[in-house]
């Protein structure tokens, strides 16, 4: 049977400062993005500009989620609290995007070049996996399904904005409007699915990453090999 070894006391609070930390900086970084690409979407009519720029104000609600789960001393206690706020903003961008695409795709507004969604796209394919990383690290240690379901509405970020790219660059070489949507539609098709793996509350990784013995499988949801990675993450820190 496997053993949960949790961190100690100052290890823990030390983890919760820094995924406090890496929230302030979510926020943060979103917050601008979100004004860049809602603004410039809405200039050039790119469906998944908007989408992404919408995605980006999720990713503050998440975090904000996230922030105000680690405010109190108990962050346990409003865990399912703040995976509930988190699937319920990805279930919302879904639908917008979704319905936006498909205006798009029917002919209501044809995507134009925007110079500034090709920078901000390109930027956020840099900055989000750093964020990313280092959030579902110390929420795996610290066992949160919070923190690392936020760190993975982060990750969305990048690979949303690698297909924000794509459709971006597509429309703008080779004046391919049905790019936009499409890219869109993307888009909203992960959303959906991490919306419903955070009402689940499906983060396997969550589990405390210092686990001893071998029976890895023998806790819940590890059948991905995402426990395996954890434990990689954990032998890291000690080296």
């Amino acid at each position: 049977m496997t053993t949960l070894n949790l961190p100690a006391p100052d290890r823990r609070a030390l983890l919760q400062r820094r995924i406090r930390l890496l929230v302030a900086a979510t926020i943060t970084y979103n917050v601008i993005e979100a004004a860049v690409a809602i603004t410039a979407g809405t200039v050039a009519s790119s469906a998944a500009l908007i989408g992404f720029g919408l995605d980006s104000i999720v990713e503050v609600a998440s975090a904000a989620a996230v922030a105000w789960q680690f405010s109190a001393t108990d962050h346990e206690a409003r865990e399912k609290t703040a995976l509930r706020v988190i699937a319920i903003s990805f279930f919302a961008l879904a639908a917008y995007v979704t319905f936006d695409a498909v205006r798009a795709l029917l002919g209501v507004g044809e995507a134009q070049h925007s110079t500034p969604g090709l920078i901000l796209a390109a930027l956020s394919l840099v900055i989000m996996p750093f964020l990313s990383y280092a959030q579902r690290r110390a929420g795996r240690e610290l066992g949160s399904a919070s923190a690392v379901a936020d760190s993975k509405q982060t990750l969305l970020c990048t690979y949303l904005s690698g297909v924000l790219l794509v459709g971006l660059a597509l429309n703008s070489a080779f004046g391919w409007s049905w790019a936009d949507p499409i890219a869109a539609l993307a888009i909203a098709a992960v959303a959906v699915k991490e919306g419903r793996e955070s009402w689940r509350g499906d983060a396997c990784c969550a589990v405390p990453a210092t686990l001893s013995g071998s029976t890895v499988s023998g806790v819940d949801g590890c059948a991905d090999g995402c426990c395996s990675s954890a434990q990689k993450d954990s032998q890291e820190d000690k080296q």
